[in-house]
């Protein structure tokens, strides 16, 4: 077996319906990398046999869909049944995982969809990381432009506009998604340096 490099290996595993998800998850992918992660970009609703082992392989998986009818996608639901064939060999336990997501209202019931999220890494045994940040955007003095604008502690938050496209998603909402990835590679760093301290 070949030596692991220190590199940790991020991947976002995530569904987009309408581009404002894509947006994010490429902020995510950002600020992982900027953190010094390898990172990978997994579309779910067109995942293959290769993504699939890449994922077993990583260690952070970062999930995230848009807010559809107060839960995730779909496509999100269907990969994370799929996630099933992971649950009894324990295949992902102790990876690392975290979430974003968006929807059109300020709430639009997103902390549901996080919740959903942190609830399919519980069951896959793996370690949740919340997204660090105090809330922005709650005083006199704040401003929309604050990270964590929308004021979510489970993970990223976005809101958009639904009659607009995917260059309108806020740019507080960009660079709270490029904070929770490198706030994962960041993490990760540190779990691989314990793992190979205790081996």
């Amino acid at each position: 077996m070949q030596p692991r490099s220190d590199r940790p290996t991020v991947s976002v595993a995530y569904h987009s319906g309408y581009g404002h998800t894509d947006v994010l998850a490429e902020a995510v992918r950002s600020g992982a990398a900027d953190a010094g992660a390898a990172v990978h970009l997994v579309r779910v609703d067109e995942i293959t046999e290769e993504q699939w082992t890449m994922l077993d392989s990583s260690d952070a998986i970062i999930f995230g869909s848009p807010t559809y009818m107060a839960t995730a996608s779909g496509a999100f639901h269907t990969f994370a049944e799929a996630t099933s064939k992971r649950f009894v060999p324990a295949t992902w336990r102790n990876k690392l995982a975290a979430g974003f997501t968006n929807s059109g209202a300020k709430s639009g019931d997103k902390l549901h969809t996080l919740q959903f999220f942190t609830m399919l890494a519980a069951q896959l045994g793996m370690h949740w990381v919340n997204l660090g940040l105090h809330p922005g955007w709650n005083s006199s003095q704040a401003s929309e432009n604050d990270l964590n604008r929308l004021g979510f502690y489970l993970g990223a938050a976005a809101q958009t506009d639904v009659d607009q496209g995917a260059e309108a998603v806020h740019k507080a909402d960009i660079a709270t998604a490029q904070h929770l990835g490198r706030r994962v590679a960041e993490t990760s760093a540190i779990f691989r340096a314990g793992q190979a301290a205790s081996a």
